[in-house]
């Protein structure tokens, strides 16, 4: 399929296991490493893992025919190598790979049956007819050059010691809703990571917003909003708005790209190839986008709105404290500028953008969220259900930045920061990685 321009809606009813129709062997190993990926820790380790996986199978195929550039094996091309063993080998020896990393634990286990599970149904049983066995030698060799090349890569240290002192605009840790425990800051260490295609990874710079001048109007203007509209109490006594449905949605929903692109392929015609291009380059797009994500972070240093709105006196006239004031969804452990979630909504819909030609792709996801504990004496919000449909890329990426204004745990102009940077690092991927060979169409 050539690159086009799309229109297309797809609906998708999400209960409880993701029942997407896969359109090949492609995304159903896609799936499968999403169900392995949180073995590996937060969303930076498993962007990681998950953009070796997917390298892993695009180098596998193009192992055997080569329409696009590969990235880490560059082993003979053999046509007579039967493209679903070598996917399932690819994706299979990457993720056992990593789990022989991972400490040994309940779940381990459970993630190594089920990937062994998924590789004999995509296998069949043993001994295997020739084309079989070399695409299962392909998907190998494709594996053990991607995990090859990520070793020593900094992974092994995502944390640093942090040891910035209390004041007014900087990150300290943050409480959650069971007061008084606090959240470590992490993932400073992420930040040298070695990028998958940037050259570094503060190729792409984050200016310093007006946000950071807390005695500025920019940043009294996005204390305010968040105070009022990322409030537990406020977003609890109105939990089936749309605000409060916006901010349940995006952590662990609308934050999954990679459901999101099976949802919006599975009514499209794309063959094994197209499709393990297109998870390649949007878990190289995410992968870096966290990274880079994570060296601006720890540059800027700069609170959270629950460190701000609880601050006695931070100078500031216009920004009255709260003592109590809670945000509704959990902080996570690492300063706010720029946001993350919307660094990877911006690569993410980059991406998708960049492949399809086109901004309008609608789509809709339907995630079940779960429960949001609220200050006593509010009761904890149950588990719900909730769509979110959406007219183009863009659309989800603005919704991206409400929900964690909603959410309370973002100012509005870091998101917006974490977005064009998400952009600007996708964009550059998709145009330095996985390209067509010569007479293959984008």
């Amino acid at each position: 399929m050539s690159r086009i321009v799309v229109r297309l809606l797809v609906t998708l009813f999400f209960f409880t296991m993701p029942g997407q129709a896969a359109a090949d062997i492609v995304t159903d190993w896609n799936f499968i490493a999403e169900q392995v990926v949180p073995r590996f820790g937060g969303p930076q380790q498993q962007s990681r893992v998950q953009a070796m996986v997917q390298i892993a199978v695009h180098d596998a195929l193009n192992a055997i025919v080569q329409r696009y550039d590969r990235y880490a094996y560059f082993g003979v091309v053999n046509p007579a190598a039967s493209p679903d063993a070598a996917v399932a080998a690819a994706a299979r020896q990457t993720l056992l790979g990593q789990l022989a990393t991972v400490p040994d634990s309940a779940l381990k286990t459970a993630a190594i049956a089920t990937v062994e599970n998924a590789y004999a149904a995509s296998v069949g049983p043993v001994p295997h007819d020739a084309a079989t066995q070399a695409g299962i030698d392909a998907g190998d060799a494709a594996a053990a050059a991607i995990l090859a090349l990520r070793i020593g890569d900094g992974s092994d240290t995502p944390h640093l010691p942090y040891t910035l002192l209390p004041a007014p605009g900087v990150y300290q840790p943050t409480p959650n809703p069971e007061f008084p425990a606090a959240i470590v800051p992490s993932f400073a260490g992420w930040a040298n990571v070695t990028t998958f295609v940037l050259n570094h990874s503060s190729q792409f710079e984050v200016e310093p917003g007006a946000l950071l001048d807390v005695l500025g109007p920019a940043y009294t203007s996005n204390y305010n909003e968040v105070k009022q509209l990322g409030d537990a109490r406020v977003r609890g006594a109105l939990p089936d708005s749309e605000e409060s449905d916006i901010a349940r949605f995006w952590p662990g929903g609308g934050s999954n790209w990679n459901f999101t692109t099976r949802v919006i392929v599975s009514g499209m015609t794309l063959d094994r190839w197209e499709h393990a291009r297109l998870f390649a380059l949007l878990n190289l797009g995410q992968a870096d986008a966290l990274i880079a994500n994570q060296k601006w972070k720890y540059t800027y240093n700069f609170w959270r709105p629950v460190t701000a709105i609880r601050w006695p006196d931070d100078g500031n006239p216009d920004t009255a404290s709260d003592p109590v004031w809670r945000p509704f969804i959990v902080t996570p452990p690492y300063p706010d500028y720029p946001c993350a979630l919307p660094t990877s909504a911006g690569a993410g819909t980059e991406v998708l953008r960049q492949y399809f030609g086109t901004d309008n792709v609608p789509f809709s996801r339907t995630f079940n969220a779960p429960a949001v504990p609220l200050p006593a004496p509010m009761a904890a919000l149950p588990a719900k259900l909730i769509t979110r449909s959406f007219t183009s890329l863009s659309a989800a990426a603005a919704d991206a930045i409400n929900a964690r204004v909603y959410g309370g745990m973002h100012f509005r102009e870091g998101c917006g920061a974490g977005v064009k940077q998400g952009t600007q690092i996708a964009r550059f991927v998709v145009g330095h990685a996985l390209q067509p060979v010569k007479g293959e169409k984008k």
